[in-house]
């Protein structure tokens, strides 16, 4: 076990969707098999994003807390439920010409991933634009060395859906990434 895995949820595979609810910013995480090994949901009303995940069993697996009020860009904890602890942060690098995104040890800072838009263009136009939002956002996952190690892609649906691919996550916390790909629909659906 790793440092940055949660001690609720196992996720062995390199594939997972990530369906958006039709009604809010609630989602399940689908692995290879179409099992759901995850569901998490914004929760409504509070001065903090704050978006609490259990496990396909219903179990609390972890928690997503901004760490501001209204928190535009800024970070994220991921806390996990079974320990209390801190695993790691999302902190957003806003920009209006791209989406990124950087996964990090909680106490050290240290990057662990980085995620980021892939359309350069279609980024500025969803800040002017709003049909350009129709297109599915489509992102790449870097380790702390560069190197190509994933992707998060839309899909054209109904419901916002994704498909997180992790190529090689020896050091990439999958978890975070998952969670990172509601995170940031349930962001770009508020901007």
């Amino acid at each position: 076990m790793s440092d940055y895995d949660i001690s609720t949820v196992d996720l062995t595979g390199d594939r997972y969707e990530v369906t958006q609810s039709l009604v809010r910013n609630k989602y399940a995480v689908r692995d290879d098999a179409g099992n759901v090994v995850l569901r998490g949901k914004q929760k409504m009303f509070k001065l903090k994003e704050e978006f609490p995940f259990v496990t396909g069993d219903g179990e609390d697996a972890f928690t997503v807390k901004a760490g501001g009020i209204m928190d535009v860009a800024g970070n994220y904890t991921i806390t996990d439920a079974g320990t209390g602890e801190a695993v790691v942060v999302l902190d957003e690098d806003w920009s209006l010409f791209a989406e990124n995104w950087t996964v990090r040890d909680p106490d050290t800072g240290e990057a662990l991933a980085t995620i980021s838009s892939k359309n350069k263009v279609l980024e500025v136009l969803r800040h002017f634009v709003n049909v350009a939002n129709l297109v599915p956002n489509k992102y790449e996952i870097r380790d702390p060395q560069g190197d190509h190690v994933g992707d998060i892609d839309g899909q054209f649906s109904l419901k916002d859906t994704y498909t997180v691919t992790i190529d090689d996550a020896s050091d990439v916390p999958k978890e975070a990434v998952v969670a990172a790909a509601c995170v940031l629909d349930a962001l770009e659906d508020n901007a």
